[in-house]
């Protein structure tokens, strides 16, 4: 008998730690299969999220400070040099 195939609402799992334990649940070759399928997840776009949301909330502010102090000072090279030197 084929075993149906396990179907999770994630909307209904909203922490890490619940997800986990749905994916405890599964068995041996289920359990495969996710992880077959998570490697072709894109996450690129969460770190583009993730730094918006951390240029919002200010927690960038203190780098670009420091940035616009060696500029003003004059300790930056301009980006083609720096590629160029590799």
């Amino acid at each position: 008998m084929t075993k149906a195939p396990v179907r999770f609402n994630l909307k209904a799992m909203s922490t890490v730690a619940e997800i986990i334990e749905a994916v405890k649940r599964l068995d041996v070759e289920e359990k495969r299969e996710f992880l077959s399928r998570l490697l072709e997840v894109d996450f690129d776009d969460a770190w583009d999220r993730q730094i918006e949301a951390d240029a919002r909330a200010g927690r960038l502010d203190s780098l670009w400070q420091q940035a616009l102090t060696e500029i003003k000072a004059g300790n930056v090279k301009p980006l083609d040099d720096v590629l160029n030197n590799t």
